[in-house]
């Protein structure tokens, strides 16, 4: 199976470089599975119902949402009704909608999809990702039910996000971290067959402070005091992620390729 992961899309420069994008891609690369992060989509913080339905007509199969999951309040009740939209797993459990979901592909292939987000130096206290995570893959065994497993791992600290990925090592075929809005350098396939990098980047313009435009960010920075609402830069975006390849009977990733498309990035892909 070949699955493209992409990071955080940031504002409107990140959708519509995934809403032009995405289409030609699906096909030029011949996947099977797309998966977004939507979590800064509209306006850098959270995602309305309308601009996630917008990424899955371009294309994602799933959309994952993070620790700004709720900032647009209609995503409390359109996340009800749309189960292709995924928040964190070990959110509060009252919280709206689902952190997993057993998903098919266009040939009838299952996906598991999961995201957790991480504890150290987030701004609210989530429960515990590793144990949240267990439960989830335990019910679900790779090459089982599900030929491929997906795992986002939303959190600012990089050791979290390695330890996720050894964590799931041999239970996931990908276990890709987004938040911090950098591509790292490491996308590799762990000895147990996850295909793993610790932050797949951003879908946004990297002209910018992770994404948003640099004026407020450098005002704040050097003096300390605010004057103004941090705005998400609009230059031409990079799309960043991961494309990786799995082993239908296993599940097990064979390869992982970094992914930039556009924008003003070095660019990478298949």
């Amino acid at each position: 199976m070949r699955i493209l992961f992409l990071g955080d899309v940031m504002g409107r420069a990140g959708r519509a470089a995934v809403t032009e994008r995405l289409p030609g891609l699906r096909a030029d690369w011949r996947l099977d599975f797309v998966v977004v992060n939507g979590e800064n989509a509209s306006s850098g913080a959270g995602i309305t119902g309308a601009h996630a339905k917008a990424l899955l007509e371009a294309g994602a199969d799933v959309v994952t949402l993070g620790d700004h999951a709720f900032d647009q309040k209609d995503m409390l009740g359109f996340i009800e009704t749309e189960p292709r939209i995924l928040r964190p797993l070990n959110f509060a459990k009252g919280a709206p909608g689902r952190g997993a979901g057993l998903f098919s592909d266009r040939r009838g292939r299952k996906v598991l999809v999961t995201q957790v987000l991480g504890q150290i130096f987030m701004k609210r206290p989530f429960d515990d990702p590793f144990s949240a995570l267990d439960a989830t893959l335990r019910a679900h065994p790779l090459g089982g039910q599900a030929q491929a497993i997906i795992v986002d791992i939303h959190c600012e600290a990089t050791s979290e996000k390695m330890g996720v990925g050894h964590y799931c090592d041999g239970r996931a075929s990908l276990v890709a971290g987004t938040h911090t809005h950098v591509p790292t350098a490491d996308a590799q396939v762990l000895p147990g067959g996850t295909g793993y990098i610790s932050d797949a980047g951003m879908c946004g313009d990297y002209d910018s402070v992770i994404g948003m435009e640099k004026t407020e960010p450098l005002r704040r920075f050097v003096t300390g005091m605010a004057k103004a609402r941090f705005q998400p830069a609009l230059g031409a975006a990079t799309l960043s992620g991961v494309l990786v390849e799995t082993d239908d009977r296993t599940g097990r990733a064979t390869a992982i390729t970094m992914v930039r498309q556009g924008g003003r990035l070095q660019q990478a892909g298949p």
